[in-house]
């Protein structure tokens, strides 16, 4: 159990109660680093996201999730890079990869790999009707300069295409967007908010030797099947969290049974509790092997 669980606050000075959770936070987060000692736990990170079933408010629950991170990102103070971006046919986001930098970030966003559901009213929806939407959270270490993915020609197809969306107009001139197919795994990573093909296609690299990086991983910890969410289906029976709007209002993740009922505050970018009991769960079933 983490300290900050535990706070008390009565009968105490203001001055203290912020000096104890100074305090407390500092413990929470070395407690935390203790969790993280596993290979790239250490390591900066690429967040990429995919609607899944859903349509239209797949893409909006795509948005939100995006929306979400990079406010994660803004309240630890971290410095993120938007490295791709492709809007919705009319809302939302078809496809967004963000780069993460600090220390342990891959390690504390293991816990955001996989499907999220979304359950609520859709605003899409003239009849007001309940819809269930998905999308998929990809994790991938930010590899260093001195590891070698080194990708051949004939493992590859590049396409281009016109981007369309943000960007001004200079975007929808030439065929500036790039798609990557790795063709032994069907990875594919896709980059069109660059101003020109280079950039794009060197961006697109980048993100897919992560990926590939990180399926070597999986691969010789035995652990394809657990960790590699690129082989489940975007849709339900494969979630690891649910965010539930209605009837009730909660968002439980689970694989750890953890639940919090306080929906705008974990969308502003606060899932540290969703981290820090992904952390003690993945400890506690190391420790029952």
């Amino acid at each position: 159990m983490f300290l900050s669980d535990n706070i008390e606050s009565n009968n105490v000075s203001l001055d203290s109660i912020v000096e104890l959770k100074k305090f407390i936070e500092l413990v929470d987060n070395l407690e935390i680093q203790t969790l993280l000692n596993k290979k790239d736990d250490d390591k900066s990170a690429i967040l990429t996201i995919h609607p899944g079933a859903g349509g239209k408010d797949s893409q909006d629950w795509a948005f939100m999730l995006y929306r979400m991170y990079i406010k994660w990102a803004e309240l630890h103070k971290l410095k993120y890079n938007l490295l791709s971006y492709t809007e919705g046919d009319e809302t939302g986001v078809k496809d967004v990869s963000i780069e993460i930098k600090g220390d342990y970030i891959f390690g504390k966003l293991q816990s955001e790999r996989g499907i999220h559901r979304l359950v609520r009213i859709s605003p899409f929806d003239s009849n007001g009707k309940r819809h269930t939407s998905f999308a998929a959270v990809y994790i991938d270490p930010l590899i260093d300069d001195d590891i070698e993915i080194n990708l051949s020609d004939g493992e590859i197809k590049i396409d281009t295409y016109r981007a369309s969306g943000a960007g001004g107009q200079h975007v929808n001139k030439t065929d500036s967007a790039v798609r990557i197919t790795h063709l032994n795994t069907g990875i594919t990573v896709q980059c069109q908010n660059q101003r020109s093909q280079l950039k794009n296609k060197n961006t697109a690299i980048k993100i897919l030797k992560s990926r590939l990086y990180q399926l070597k991983l999986d691969e010789m910890m035995n652990k394809k099947n657990e960790l590699n969410s690129d082989k489940k289906d975007i849709a339900w029976g494969s979630q690891i969290r649910s965010y539930v709007f209605h009837p009730y209002n909660l968002i439980k993740d689970h694989r750890t049974n953890h639940e919090i009922t306080n929906i705008q505050k974990v969308l502003d970018g606060n899932i540290d509790e969703f981290i820090k009991e992904y952390l003690l769960f993945n400890m506690e079933k190391k420790d029952v092997k």
